[in-house]
């Protein structure tokens, strides 16, 4: 064989590698397919919770780049918002967007995770007591004696939840008593210790509720939600601050199966689009809460301060439903033992360190400030 015919054998050699380890890299590229989970919040499309909800999503499918595609829908699409934990355990559902307080009727305990004072401990603090303090590992416990095949992760700290919208203020315990009020969790015990007739009802069913007179007055979450699903448009007053739920997070909830089935990468990728939507969404809150607080003012919204008298009958009720839920059920009791340690070290903490802004704030707003 001659040079020229050596050098042209090996250049079709290489030719032929090339063309061969394209044709293999087809097949593979072509492999590589987009895993869709189809998700179900427990809002109204309208909402900003269900906003909320599409926003976790969008991180995990920015991140996930084409690997994983979360879709969510809006309440009632597939299941009515308190059945979104059976659908997703039994994989009707890939996953869901709620509240934990949602399943009470499950199991007691899982309201502790959103319903009353926790001890003192605000929303973020619970979240903390939540990943460090023995809480993740404790829904788990929860859930697996429900028989749920569910992962879950609690994010996104809410602000602390008007006492309600009422058709009259109310200006002392009494008039408590008697009234048709809408709560959900273990609030709706207090309230009924504190003589409420309560009627735990989903929130697209609350304004139209208010509207037929079939309830007094109902409680849902923030000055953004409220005003989107329409109380202003029935009610006038709002009463501001409550303990019934002071301490409320977000639920995301995965199909353990379809969860399990994911890469470490893509899990990775769910974990912390969790963390970066539970910081996105208190930040949203505050500056969509404020702006819908100013005008509610607008629509007309009278906002009284809950009166201390009835701030001090909740933590009343609330110990009274406890003690009894706590005999009742050793989970529950198992909870609030753990959320009571942490929050008597970091309370005090908190409480020691933390300044008083209000006090600042009265300096540059408040009646007496000077003007610049």
């Amino acid at each position: 064989m001659t040079e020229k015919k050596t050098v042209t054998s090996r250049r079709g050699m290489l030719k032929g590698a090339a063309v061969a380890a394209g044709a293999m890299s087809v097949p593979m590229v072509a492999s590589a397919q987009t895993t869709t989970l189809r998700f179900q919040s427990t809002w109204p499309a309208k909402d900003i919770f269900h906003e909320y909800a599409n926003d976790f999503a969008k991180k995990v499918n920015d991140m996930a780049g084409g690997r994983l595609k979360i879709e969510v829908l809006p309440s009632g699409s597939v299941v009515p918002a308190f059945q979104l934990l059976e659908a997703v355990s039994k994989g009707t559902l890939d996953g869901g967007h709620g509240v934990i307080a949602y399943h009470y009727g499950k199991n007691s305990a899982l309201a502790l995770w959103g319903s009353g004072p926790a001890f003192g401990m605000d929303p973020n603090m619970v979240l903390a007591w939540h990943n460090y303090g023995g809480g993740k590992e404790l829904v788990a416990e929860i859930y697996k004696a429900l028989n749920m095949d569910v992962v879950s992760f609690l994010y996104g700290p809410m602000p602390t939840q008007p006492l309600g919208w009422f058709k009259k203020p109310v200006a002392k315990v009494e008039d408590m008593k008697g009234l048709k009020f809408r709560t959900v969790g273990l609030a709706v015990d207090v309230f009924t210790e504190m003589g409420t007739a309560v009627n735990p009802l989903p929130g697209g069913e609350i304004v139209p509720a208010l509207d037929r007179g079939l309830i007094d007055a109902a409680e849902f979450n923030n000055a953004s939600s409220d005003r989107l699903l329409g109380f202003p448009d029935v009610v006038k007053n709002c009463m501001l601050q409550s303990f019934h739920q002071s301490g409320e997070q977000f639920e995301i909830l995965f199909n353990g199966p379809k969860y399990n089935a994911l890469n470490p990468e893509l899990k990775a990728i769910i974990d912390y689009a969790v963390q970066a939507a539970s910081a996105d969404m208190s930040w949203k809150a505050i500056q969509r809460n404020s702006q819908d607080y100013i005008e509610l003012k607008k629509q007309g919204v009278k906002f009284y301060k809950t009166p201390d008298a009835i701030l001090r009958a909740q933590l009343a009720a609330w110990d009274k439903t406890i003690a009894k839920k706590a005999g009742e059920n050793p989970l529950f009791k198992k909870v609030l033992d753990s959320q009571r340690a942490f929050a008597q070290r970091a309370g005090q903490w908190q409480n020691d360190y933390t300044v008083d802004f209000k006090m600042a704030y009265n300096h540059y707003f408040g009646r007496n400030a000077k003007k610049s």
